[in-house]
Parts: structure tokens; C-alpha cells; sequence
């Protein structure tokens, strides 16, 4: 356990204000981020839990121009659904603010303004795309052209969403702006950088010695990459009428890059907390004793990681972070979450759909975190872990308990006689489970710790089911006594652990044992013998959980499947002449190899006659690599090499989804057909 004079800055990251938040959001940052912010409460720790809304930058303004609204509409209607939906799912916040306020606008342009007095920022010339008719420089997502990588001819400025690679807008092909469709033109424009290349023996020294041992290895290994490819200067204003102006005397339309100016928003987020509630904010940011520990996405590690604490460092008396526990993404039902395709499952929807059983998702998004590694979230499992886990086993043992004390002994709990050896070392087990889960959390263990909570359950009904009390009690009533009187401890002790990860399940439990308003803390179950003492009165049996039919699942299930059809069906006409580039034609599998740590994927080695390709293709879980050995397959072969999963590809199989979501190739009906032979 931690020293209980530090304090704890825990920052959770800024949500996006260009629409609602997913479930992929919840298990990556906002879950972990509340369990570890409950457990310091619970161990009596000084912390303050911050968030805020991220309501800069070009994809607002791209939103609004899509609705025909103003940015301040579209960061208003997204902030109240986000809010409202942390509310619901008691994400315990301390502070939640907005970077439109007032307070974040000056704390910004501070750290710009102190940053530039002291030299730290490179001013420089470049040439930018700039939309004539519009009368504005564009941003890498204002420009749309082809791929040079894949001749996809909807990739951004950024990014190529067809083959996934990261672009510039000065790359692409035939490129034209969003706002006018007309061509752009090359405008020389001004901005500040900051010069990170000139901090890679910090960072160096910092991370990559510092926090070899102790920082997680997916974090670890993308700064290492960053590192070891060196570091570049990066731009900290934008030409844009949409964010925080820059605070230079004489500037017009250019504005904090939107990098910049929302980890701050964790800084002026503090500030509006302290105000409000007569603190100072500068220990929580400025003091050796306080650790500082910012949960975030993968996509956020460079920001949390090198930039920022670049930003930290040459601002006056920052503390830099203590851990940075990044979780990887969370798939559905196989696939990758797309906001812009719709394939998500969106809380306000859940909240909706599924009143009441906000305790089983974070349980379930706990359970299945995607700590290390990409996971997937399945409607299946989901009924799974609810049925099988919070019903059968959490929610038995706490049941039959109540049960079992009210059918003998009216509701109060029994007195303990002469407990046997087998009941002292149950309560001896009891008393390992604060520590043994606190220690999970405290390593960003979180599934581990949730599931050392469902072991504590297991414990309980494994001890009522030898003990068998229902037959002892015309007989041996005193055995009786001893026996409910643990489990009575047990069931008190599962009402102050859950509530980290079970915060509603928490509540009604404490209260049907009438300890709701009991001071009593998580290290407290490790120092007193009796959480719930003899003679002491419980309410009438209450179900915890409740089953999930399956009627309710293949309800979401086809929910996506409309969503996935009606995504099909939106991909846009193509040219024959388009078509006729693609050389469609018949292979041979003749090898499988398991793509490491992406159990969906697998690299095939396929014979086309005259060469053997490499190609990383998406399968089933079921997936069988021994009977599609030699399986004649559908294949295109002349498509440009890309690194998918971390390896490269050569091809593409031909392949869709059968009634039941599997993935199955397109095969020839002969499987004599030559390897080679054209598909037209």
C-alpha cells in the first residue's frame, strides 16, 4: 500500500465533442480511470479526479459546417451527452470542465506565451495548402485526394482510411478542399513549432531508463518507436477560425493547435476545481509528493508521453507523470469501432436500452480491458459474464445469504460458539482479499482485480456448499450460527470492494445490510475482526442482478447487422475501368501462421502459379488452419504492399460474413481450377 501523505493528480482524457462516447472509450480510459480514483478514496488518499471536454479543432468546425450550425452548437449539444452519460454511469469526476471556458482560454495562451518569451518555440516559413475561393488556409482534414499509397481517392490530408496510412496533405494526388471542391494552392504561411528532436535524451533518460520497470510494455514500446525513428518539430498553432487565438499582438485566424492546448485543459480543469471549492491547485501540479498519473487511449501516447511533458518541463514547476496506463482498443464483435460507419455501441443508447444494468458494462468492459492488446467485445460474452458471473456466483452468494438468515434467524445476524479450525482460516482468507485486490489495482491491473472480487464470491459459496447449513439446522444449530455469521462478513466485506467496480451493486448491498451509512473503510477490513457484529438486523432479500435473455441480445446483435448492411450499401459506385485495374484470381493456400497477439488475424502464404504472396487476412474464431491447407481461394494480386497488424501484405482474399457474423472466403466452385487463371 501507498504512503498516505501523497497526493494523486488522476487525469482521465478530454473526450471529443464532434459526437457521443462508445463503450470503447469507457473500457480504454473512463472505467480504469474511475476504479483506480474510487480505490485511492476508499484507502483514504488526497486525490482529485479530472476531466473535461476537448472542444477545439478542425473536426468541430468540419461538424458544424456539415450541419450547418455554428462550433459553439455542436460543442454544446456533444458536451451535455457526454455529461450526461458520466453521470449516469457514476464516473466519479471531481471536476469536469470545458475548454471553451474562460479559464482554460488564459491558462493556455500562459504557457504559450511563457514558452515563447523563454525561446523554446522555432518560428519558420512553409508552404500550406490554401482554398482561393474560401479565402483560408486548409487543415489536413478540410483535404480530400488520392492515396499514393492505395489510389484510395477519399483520403484526408492525415490519413488514408483505406490502407490506414499516415499522410500529408501535400501528398496526396489531385488533392481538393472539402469547403469549395475547388484545387488548392501552396501559401506561405508562419507558425511556432516545438522543437521536440532537441529532447530526445530527456525523454530518453526519463522513460526509457526511468520507467523500464515499471510502466507498461505497450506504452514502453511506442515511445521506444518514437524515439528510435527521432523525434521532428511539430507545429503549436494552425491557420483556423475555430480555437484559443494565439496570444501574439497583430495575428489574424491562427490558433493553439488543438495538441497543445487539451492536455493543458487537465491544468485549468484543476484550477476551476480548487476555485470552486477553496483549494490551492498548485500541490496537485507542483509538488514532489504528489504523483500525477493520466489515463488515455493508445492513440494518446505520443501526447502524454513525449509532447506534453516536454511542455511540462519547460513551464515553471511541473511535476512530470508518475505512470501514464494506457489501454489499447477495444474491437466489436470483431470489427474495429468506426464512429463514422457507425459501429459502435453508443452509451446513450445503452442507457436507454438497458436501464439499470450500468454495473454489468463496467464489469464486463473491466473484465475484458484491453490492458496490453486490442480485445473484442461480444454481445455473447456480455451475457455471459452477466449470467454466468454476477448472477451465478456474486449474486447467488449474497441471495442465499439473506435468505438463509432470514429464514433462521429473523434477519439478525447470528452470534459466533467455538469457531473449527476450517472457519477461522475463512476469515483469515477474508481478510487477504482487500490487500490481494488493492495490490491489482494499484499495478493498473484492473481485470485482475475484478476478477480476484468474483473469487472472493467463489470463496463464499464454496464454504456454503460444504458446510450444507440447511441440513445442519435441526440438528446442530450452533454449527449454523458459525457459519452465517461468516458469511454475513464475507457479504459485508463484498459490499466494500465492489465499490471501485460496482458502484450501484455497492450501494444497494450496504444498504440491505443496513451498514449504508458506516464509516467504515477499505484498509479497515484488513485491521478489525468483525465488519457486521452479532445481534445486528438485515433487510428482506433482494436480487443484485438479473438475468439476460437472449431475446435482448439479438436485439443488439441485429441491431448491428442493420448497421453493417446499411454501411455496405453506402460505398459509392466505382467505374469499370476502376474495376477492371484489380487482377481477381484463383490461389492456393499452402501455409497459416497466427498473427502474435491478434488472435483474428492470420498471415496465409497462397500459391497463384506463379509466385507465392504473403496476405494478412481477418478470420473466425473457429477458424481452422489445418483443413484450409491447400483450399483454392479467390485473390487479388496486384494491389501495393501494406503492414497490417505489423505485418506486410501482398494481397487481398476475397471474403464476406455468413448469417451467423463468421468470415468465410469466396472460393471457386472447382477446385481443380488452376492457381493463376483470371477471375473477370
Amino acid at each position: 500500500m501507498t504512503d498516505s501523505k501523497e497526493k494523486y493528480t488522476i487525469t482521465a482524457a478530454l473526450p471529443y465533442t464532434n459526437g457521443p462516447i462508445h463503450i470503447g472509450h469507457l473500457a480504454g480510459v473512463y472505467i480504469p480511470a474511475d476504479i483506480y480514483s474510487r480505490y485511492l478514496r476508499a484507502i483514504g488518499k488526497d486525490i482529485v479526479f479530472i476531466c473535461g471536454s476537448d472542444e477545439h479543432g478542425v473536426a468541430i468546425s468540419i461538424k458544424a459546417k456539415k450541419e450547418n450550425k455554428t462550433p459553439k452548437e455542436i460543442i454544446d449539444k456533444y458536451d451535455s451527452m457526454i455529461k450526461d452519460a458520466f453521470k449516469k454511469f457514476d464516473i466519479s469526476f471531481d471536476n469536469y470542465s470545458r475548454t471553451s471556458k474562460k479559464i482554460h482560454h488564459e491558462t493556455a495562451s500562459d504557457f504559450f506565451t511563457n514558452l515563447n518569451q523563454k525561446n523554446v518555440f522555432v518560428e519558420k516559413e512553409a508552404k500550406q495548402l490554401y482554398d482561393n475561393e474560401a479565402n483560408q488556409f486548409l487543415a489536413d482534414r478540410f483535404v480530400k485526394g488520392t492515396c499514393p499509397l492505395c489510389d484510395n481517392d477519399e483520403a484526408y490530408g492525415d490519413q488514408c482510411e483505406s490502407c490506414g496510412s499516415s499522410l500529408s496533405a501535400n501528398e496526396l494526388i489531385n488533392p481538393k478542399s472539402t469547403i469549395s471542391n475547388s484545387k488548392p494552392v501552396l501559401k506561405k504561411t508562419k507558425h511556432w513549432y516545438l522543437p521536440l528532436n532537441k529532447y530526445e535524451k530527456f525523454i530518453s533518460e526519463w522513460i526509457l531508463k526511468g520507467h523500464k520497470e515499471d510502466w507498461k510494455t505497450n506504452v514502453y514500446g511506442q515511445v521506444k518507436s518514437w524515439i528510435d525513428n527521432g523525434l521532428k518539430e511539430r507545429a503549436v498553432t494552425r491557420d483556423l477560425d475555430w480555437g484559443i487565438p494565439v496570444p501574439i499582438k497583430g495575428l489574424k485566424e491562427k490558433v493553439l493547435y488543438v495538441w497543445f492546448d487539451a492536455p493543458i485543459g487537465y491544468i485549468s480543469s484543476t484550477k476551476e476545481w480548487a476555485k470552486n471549492n477553496g483549494k490551492d491547485w498548485e500541490p496537485y501540479w507542483k509538488s514532489d509528493k504528489t504523483k500525477l498519473i493520466h489515463f488515455i487511449g493508445k492513440d494518446n501516447i505520443v501526447f502524454h508521453c513525449i509532447i506534453f511533458p516536454v511542455i511540462l518541463k519547460e513551464s515553471s514547476g511541473y511535476i512530470l507523470p508518475y505512470n501514464v496506463p494506457a489501454n489499447e482498443f477495444l474491437n466489436l464483435e470483431g470489427k474495429k469501432i468506426s464512429t463514422s460507419k457507425n459501429w459502435a455501441v453508443w452509451l446513450h443508447e445503452y442507457l436507454k436500452e438497458l436501464p439499470g444494468r450500468e454495473d454489468l458494462l463496467r464489469y464486463v468492459l473491466t473484465s475484458n480491458a484491453p490492458e496490453t492488446k486490442d480485445n473484442d467485445f461480444t454481445w455473447k460474452e456480455f451475457q455471459a459474464r452477466n449470467n454466468n458471473e454476477l448472477v451465478s456466483i456474486y449474486g447467488n452468494f449474497v441471495n442465499r445469504v439473506f435468505v438463509l438468515i432470514n429464514k433462521y434467524f429473523k434477519g439478525k445476524v447470528p452470534s459466533p460458539n467455538n469457531l473449527n479450525n476450517k472457519d477461522s482460516e475463512i476469515l483469515k482468507s477474508i481478510k487477504k482479499f482487500p490487500e490481494k485486490i488493492g495490490k491489482k489495482i494499484e499495478e493498473f491491473k484492473f481485470r485482475e482485480a475484478s476478477q480476484n472480487l468474483i473469487n472472493l464470491s467463489r470463496l463464499g459459496n464454496k464454504y456454503l456448499a460444504e458446510q450444507e447449513p440447511w441440513k445442519l439446522v435441526k440438528t446442530e444449530m450452533d454449527k449454523v450460527q458459525n457459519i452465517m455469521y461468516i458469511a454475513v462478513q464475507i457479504t459485508a466485506t463484498l459490499s466494500i470492494l465492489s465499490e471501485p467496480f460496482l458502484p450501484f451493486s455497492s450501494k444497494k448491498l450496504k444498504s440491505l445490510l443496513n451498514i449504508a451509512k458506516s464509516e467504515l473503510k477499505w484498509n479497515d477490513l484488513i485491521n478489525i475482526n468483525e465488519i457486521i457484529k452479532p445481534g445486528h438486523i438485515i433487510s428482506k432479500p433482494k436480487l443484485l442482478f438479473k438475468k439476460i435473455e437472449d431475446e435482448e441480445i439479438d436485439y443488439q446483435i441485429t441491431k448491428l447487422s442493420e448497421r453493417s448492411t446499411e454501411n455496405s450499401n453506402k460505398k459509392k459506385r466505382t467505374s469499370y475501368n476502376n474495376f477492371s485495374k484489380l487482377n481477381i484470381s484463383v490461389g492456393s493456400i499452402i501455409n497459416v501462421d497466427q498473427i502474435k497477439s491478434f488472435k483474428n488475424y492470420k498471415k496465409f502464404k497462397i500459391n497463384t502459379g506463379s509466385k507465392n504472396l504473403n496476405i494478412v487476412s481477418e478470420v473466425s474464431i473457429n477458424f481452422n488452419e489445418k483443413r484450409c491447407i491447400g483450399q483454392k481461394v479467390s485473390i487479388i494480386t496486384n494491389l501495393k504492399p501494406i503492414k497490417i497488424k505489423g505485418e506486410i501484405s501482398e494481397g487481398l482474399i476475397l471474403s464476406t460474413k455468413n448469417e451467423k457474423g463468421e468470415i468465410i472466403f469466396i472460393i471457386p466452385d472447382n477446385n481443380k481450377i488452376q492457381n493463376g487463371l483470371s477471375i473477370s
